[in-house]
């Protein structure tokens, strides 16, 4: 048995009466790595607590843990986990998964595919690149080197276009469909508009409107011409 099966050994009880699952345990030469879990995730309240947990455990063991000063992090397993005991990959079947062998298996190293089936010797690997008729690949856990889940992202989505509908047209002045009158120029025309007059207040008296010649007819902005001297 190992370092890291001898630490599982030792963390698995008191990080279960704590309510944590133990996922992994990985030994470096200046760091041990120890990664738990628990229904609905971890939070930073919970990591601290198995610290806690675990220092005191670890300080006993000296012969577990990296010579010298090494680093204790303890941590979530991620969103793309490591598989690395038989539970582990039954939790994941029908899922993605990237394996790293030691050893050359059906010609390479790498395996991407889908975990088909988890078996007392090995597991069963449908390749992403093989043909829909080939069977699972079967890869023996003793050449697995690293196993991992693998998220797959979804399509980008689609951005939305701007609208290409037409803004609604103004209503042209003069002759629109509400009619001439509803914007106050008379059917003689625009030249006559400045000489119509004025409605009459309610109870003034009106007289007959004269009928306006062409040569009575001046624009509002006109001024009227100075008056001649008279000749005496």
């Amino acid at each position: 048995m190992g370092p890291a099966e001898a630490i599982r050994d030792l963390a698995e009880s008191p990080l279960a009466a704590a309510g944590l699952e133990l996922w992994d345990v990985e030994v470096g030469a200046d760091f041990l790595r120890i990664l738990v879990d628990r229904p609905g995730g971890v939070d930073l309240d919970a990591l601290s607590a198995a610290s806690a947990t675990l220092s005191p455990l670890l300080d006993e063991r000296p012969d577990l843990v990296p010579p010298d000063t090494y680093q204790l992090e303890v941590s979530s397993p991620g969103v793309e986990r490591t598989l690395r005991i038989p539970e582990h990959y039954r939790r994941y079947v029908g899922q993605p998964v990237s394996v790293k062998t030691t050893q050359p298996v059906a010609g390479s190293r790498r395996l991407h595919g889908t975990l088909h089936a988890v078996e007392a010797d090995g597991i069963l690997i449908a390749l992403d690149d093989a043909k829909a008729d080939a069977v699972a690949l079967a890869v023996p856990y003793q050449v697995i080197d690293r196993a991992k889940t693998v998220l797959v992202w979804g399509p980008t989505p689609k951005t939305g276009k701007p609208s290409r509908k037409a803004a609604p047209k103004l209503a042209k002045a003069g002759r629109a469909d509400v009619g001439l009158a509803d914007v106050g120029v008379a059917e003689v025309g625009l030249a006559d508009a400045g000489s119509k007059p004025a409605p009459a207040a309610p109870g003034e008296a009106t007289g007959p409107t004269p009928t306006p010649s062409p040569s009575s007819a001046i624009s509002r902005s006109s001024a009227p011409s100075p008056s001649k001297d008279a000749t005496p």
